[in-house]
Formats: structure tokens, sequence, C-alpha cells
């Protein structure tokens, strides 16, 4: 009798164990989300993953979504809760956030958004458009030999251009160099004014306005959570900024050649869902890059500087 109660309490163990161990595959999703910092290009990148991963997906996909308040330091700190928890992929909103969890993982799938230039992200020779590994995504590079012609198209009489960006952040950096050697090319003379955060945009964007007819800012992620200080310096000074994305140029620009971060965002939730129902390997993946970029002006500051856009334009909403 006692070897049959024992033979009982032991099947029972069994069947309890069984029950409280996680599924091998029970076709659920888990994806961690890391966003750099809260401003409108990355939240619009942000909705469109989800969005994209819904639609595809339905309820099979859940999110952990944590942003990291513009510090790389806190992004390493969310990619590595995400690696413990072993989240099934990894969406890294802007350079920083993609920097960590390459860092973090060499087997969970990462992808990125709102990253302008991977090669010069995470130092990567012979650029291929593949980054190979555990990780793709998209770009959010804009032409921009066509956002120098467009200083051009709405300032051919200016002749100093300054370029008003963060240091801290490669992507921008890799935009203010190229897009110098373009405005030289019209002729401008160009001098760059380099931020280290947001406790000394004010201060740099003072110096830019004392010596420049134009500023340009190049995607940025300091620079777009800090639009509203940037507009107080600039307006007064009546010097106008042509910006890199939307975002950026409704909060203080008057105009910009953009692309949507929402459709960028899309395109990349599309992506994750071919990874992770197995229909595409992230290693053979190409970064992918947006093919429509729009003519935008900021009609309440072109008005209060004076400035008359020509045809060719869309307002900003």
């Amino acid at each position: 009798m006692k070897k049959w109660i024992a033979l009982i309490m032991a099947a029972l163990l069994l069947v309890s164990m069984t029950a409280c161990a996680p599924a091998a595959d029970d076709g659920k999703y888990v994806v961690g989300i890391c966003q750099l910092v809260q401003h409108e290009a990355l939240d619009a990148a942000t909705k469109g993953f989800k969005d994209a991963l819904v639609k595809e997906l339905g309820d099979k996909v859940t999110f952990e979504e944590k942003n990291a308040s513009n510090e790389a330091p806190a992004c390493t700190t969310i990619i590595n809760g995400f690696v413990a928890s072993n989240v099934d992929l990894i969406m890294a909103n802007a350079t920083p956030a993609l920097q960590a969890a390459v860092a973090g993982t060499d087997k969970i799938p990462v992808l990125g958004t709102s990253v302008t230039d991977y090669a010069s992200a995470l130092e990567l020779d012979n650029w291929t458009g593949t980054v190979g590994g555990n990780v793709s995504g998209t770009s959010d590079l804009a032409p921009l030999a066509d956002q120098a012609a467009m200083i051009k198209e709405l300032f051919p009489d200016k002749q100093n251009v300054g370029l008003l960006y963060c240091v801290g952040e490669p992507n921008s950096q890799y935009q203010v160099d190229v897009i110098t050697v373009e405005l030289e090319k019209l002729g401008y003379t160009v001098k760059t004014y380099g931020f280290t955060d947001t406790n000394d945009v004010s201060s740099v964007a003072q110096a830019a306005c004392s010596n420049s007819d134009v500023i340009y800012i190049p995607t940025d992620n300091t620079a777009a959570a800090n639009t509203e200080a940037i507009a107080n310096v600039v307006l007064a000074a009546k010097v106008p900024v042509v910006a890199g994305e939307a975002g950026i140029c409704r909060g203080c620009g008057v105009a910009t050649l953009s692309i949507d971060y929402y459709d960028l965002g899309y395109a990349t939730g599309l992506m994750a869902a071919k990874i992770l129902t197995g229909e595409a390997n992230i290693a053979t993946m190409p970064v992918e890059t947006a093919s429509k970029f729009t003519k935008m002006y900021n009609a309440e500051n072109c008005a209060a500087l004076g400035i008359t856009v020509p045809e060719g334009y869309t307002t900003l909403d």
C-alpha cells in the first residue's frame, strides 16, 4: 500500500512540475523595445513598429517598452534586463540603444531603427548594407546633398551656415561631416557648433546665431528633445533653422526634407514579424532605408521670420 502511495505522489509531482514549466514553443512572442529618449520622431517610430507587429501577429506578441531618458548607460541597463528575461527580439530605437543591444547580446535578434549610419554607429569596415549576425534594422538617413540644395533654394544670398548638433551622437557627426562638403560645394562658409548635452544647448545655439546666417540641425536626438530651448534662442535672433527631420522643424525650424518616422518604424515591425515567424533570417537581411522624402515648412516660424517658401513644400501639421 505504501508503495502505491509513493508511486502516486511521485506521479502527481511530475505532473505538477510539467504544468509549471514554460512551453517550448507556444506561439507567443515577447519583444523588448529600448527607446533612447522621448521626442516626436522616436515616438512615431516606436508606434509604427508596434502597429506593424500587432497587425501581423495580433495577440501573439507583447511588448516590454522602456525609455532611457537620453542616457546611454540606461540603454545598457535596459538591454541587460531584456537579455536576462530572454525576450524573443529587441528593437533598439536610436543609435545608443542599438550600440547597447549589440554589446549586450549576440543571440537575441536585434533590429535598430532611427539609426542614420550603421557603419559608423557599429564601427563596421567595408560596409555592404548588411550587418550580419543577429543585427539588422532601418536607417533614417535623408539625402544630405538634397538638404544642402534645399538650403540653397531657400537662402541663395546667405553666406554662413552654422551646423548645430550634439557631439556625443555619432550619427549627428556623420551627417555634419557629409553636409559640410555639400554646402561648401554650393559656396557656403560652414562652421560647426557642437553641444555636449541639454545643459549647454542654449549657450551653443547663441554662439551659432551670432556667427551664422542660417543654422542646420541634423537628425539629432538631443536637439530633438530640446527644440523649445533652441527656438527661444534662434527666433529671438531672427536666424532660420533648416532641420534634418520634421519634429525638430516643428519645434524650432522653418523647413525640412524629412522622412516619415512612423513609416520607418512600421517597416522595422514588418522585418520583426518575418524574423519571429522564421520567414526571414536576420543575418542576411539588409538594412532598409526610407524611399520617400517630403519638403515641409513651419508656417508660423516662416511668418515670424519673413520667409517666403517656394512652391513644392507642404505645411507641417
